[in-house]
Order: structure tokens, then sequence, then C-alpha cells
């Protein structure tokens, strides 16, 4: 029995209800966790996919909604998601003791027995309803344009009085949390999600003369920047990580100062980390689990002041930050870095901030909201 087994609370009915299991990402991650914390919960989602997801999940109960059979639900699971909220309402939970909502897409408007407790790990209200509506609708064309022109009022409607079925809201980062206060008017309380810290603390770290951008090289993850910032100033730079086009990676790599990796497995990923000067994130993410392992394995980061990084990366201590979302304004941070290179050099400082992002931090946490709940309903 495991030391996280041996805290589990036990005499309660578990259902998570998870918004779609159709690959292994952050939050699926932190499903893991619960599942650990809660090894009798059974999981409810929209699509599940058992071949994309880990033994962890597969072992325990899974329930689909009818979203599940509709026609290539496994790749095309987010143009179904007008269909969503209805679906939600084939769930019975009402045997249930504590419902978990795990939401980036619908998940938090099931409805639970009277006295369920019902908590929401809320990772983002869902961006195609709120703040990136407009950048969904811009890249959308013909029929998909059109449901989402007609169905947002009414989506969002569902969205905020769903909010009112919870009990307790958690999420992973202030920069979230903001966002729940704005668009549901409640409060949350931020739980980190669970990093995966231990296999980069034991890295040990040999710096070369590269800097690194981890991550898709459109986007929101603004790999743009990172490669002008380091093309204009004469620095090296790797990309790590899918989704390059091979115009893009020919037209950049004529510079001799940009590589494309491609995805990289676990070592590789270690390794990088462990080689880079600094890992560049000029993109704006809810939290980041990237800055998180880069500063476990002793790698500094220079990020964009916004988002979930904040609450990541300690400021003049395992980073800096930059902030213009420009590549002039990351030059000058990487200047200021190298400048004060010498004291990003102790290990020390990152591995006590990154402790806070654990597998174990989280789960504790998690129990001591469980708790608190059930003493309150008592």
């Amino acid at each position: 029995m495991t030391e996280t087994q041996k805290k589990n609370i036990p005499n309660l009915k578990v259902g998570i209800v998870h918004y779609w299991l159709v690959t292994m990402r952050g939050g699926e991650k932190m499903l893991e966790a619960l599942l650990e914390l809660f090894p009798q919960a059974d999981i409810y989602t929209h699509v599940y996919n058992p071949d994309a997801v880990s033994p962890l999940i597969n072992s325990h109960k899974v329930y689909t909604s009818s979203i599940n059979s509709l026609p290539f639900a496994r790749k095309l699971y987010q143009n179904y998601m007008p269909l969503m909220p209805r679906a939600l309402l084939e769930f019975n939970l009402q045997s249930y003791d504590l419902i978990i909502s795990s939401e980036a897409g619908p998940a938090k408007g099931v409805v639970p027995n009277p006295d369920a407790y019902h908590i929401c790990y809320c990772h983002s209200p869902m961006r195609y309803l709120w703040d990136m509506y407009h950048e969904y609708f811009r890249k959308s064309r013909g029929i998909t344009r059109f449901f989402m022109k007609n169905l947002m009022p009414s989506l969002r409607l569902w969205d905020i009085s769903s909010a009112n079925l919870v009990d307790r809201f958690i999420t992973n980062s202030h920069y979230v949390a903001r966002r729940i206060k704005r668009y549901y008017r409640r409060d949350a309380e931020v739980v980190f999600g669970p990093g995966d810290i231990e296999k980069f603390l034991p890295v040990p770290r040999k710096p070369e003369d590269f800097y690194l951008f981890f991550g898709q090289l459109a986007g929101y993850k603004r790999a743009d920047i990172a490669i002008s910032a380091c093309i204009e100033s004469g620095r090296k730079l790797v990309v790590a990580g899918g989704g390059a086009k091979k115009k893009e990676i020919k037209k950049y790599e004529k510079s001799g100062l940009i590589r494309f990796t491609g995805r990289l497995s676990d070592p590789e990923v270690q390794d990088y980390f462990s080689r880079a000067r600094a890992l560049l994130f000029p993109g704006i993410e809810d939290l980041g689990l990237i800055p998180i392992e880069a500063n476990a394995a002793g790698c500094p980061v220079i990020a964009y002041r916004k988002g979930g990084v904040l609450d990541t990366v300690k400021e003049n201590v395992t980073g800096l930050f930059f902030d213009e979302q420009t590549p002039e304004a990351l030059i000058q941070a990487i200047d200021r870095f190298e400048a004060a290179e010498a004291q990003f050099q102790d290990r020390e400082p990152y591995t006590q901030q990154v402790r806070q992002f654990s597998k174990e931090a989280f789960i504790e946490r998690i129990r001591r909201i469980v708790e608190q709940g059930r003493v309150k309903e008592q």
C-alpha cells in the first residue's frame, strides 16, 4: 500500500466527471492523481479512447455520454461541444457522496443529489465560449461558424447557470481564478496541478550556448517571438516539439541559429533542459507545466509576464520576466539574464520552488479540501 493510499478518504462513493479522455495531457495527469487519492472512484466522460490513456485510468469503470457514439467522436470531439451540456444529463450521479468535475470542456453541469458535495476543478472556463471566442470564430468556416454564432448566447447562459451546481471551485492558477470570478462570479481556491517534477530533479546541469523553446511553432505559444528574438540578436535556439511545417523549418534554419528537433522522448527532454542556458517562454498558459519541469531540472525561465507562469517562476531566482510580447522585449530580457547569469546557478532555490507543484502536494491539498467539505456538510 502506497503512502497516498494510506491517506485516502474511505467510505465515500466518488464520481469524477472529466470532459473527455482522448489523450494524456495535464488534465489527465491530474485525473490520475485524483484516482490515486480515490481508488474507488468511477469516471464519467463524453468521449473515451482507451488506447490513448493510461492503464490507471483504464483500470476504473468509465461511463460515457451519447457523444461517444457519434461519428468520428474520438477525433472530432471538439466539434460536438455544443451538444455536451445536454449530454451531461444522461449521467445518473444520485448515488455518489462526492462529485469532482474536471472541466476545460463541459463537465460541471451534472446534477448531484442534494446531500452530495460537488467540487469543480476548473482548468479553464471554456475558451471557445469566452476569452477566445473571436479567435475560434475567425478560424472557423461554414456550418461551424453558423452554429457558433447562433448557439453561443444560450451556451454562455448554460455555462453560468451550471456554476450554481458547484459547491466549491478550485483551479490551477491565480490567472484562471480571476477568469472564474469574471465569468461565474465565484471565488476559486488555487490548487496547483500536479507536475512530474521527480524525474527532473536529479538531472545534472551542464549549460551550453543555446536557448530552448518547447512547444508548437504557431498559435498562443508564440514561438515566432522566440525565433525572431534569437535571429535578431544572433543567439542559438533549439525549438523542441511537434507542429512545425517543413517550409517554416527550412526558412528559419537558413539562419544557422535555429534548429528544430520535432517531438522528444522523456530522456531527450531531460537532456535539453540540462544543457539549455534558459527556457524561453513568450506565450500565455493557464498554468504551464513546461516552466515547472525546466525549473525542476535547474533550467532558468525567461517568460512573458502574464498567465500561470507568475505562479510558477520566482522572479530573479528561477527566472526573469519581460513585459511586452515582442522580440525586442525578449531580447532585452535575455540581455539582462546574461548579465546576471551567475545568480541563477544555485540549484537549491529551484528545488524549493517546484516542490509546491508536486503530485504529493496536489493530493494533500485535495484531501484537505474534501475533508473540510465533509465537516461543513455534517
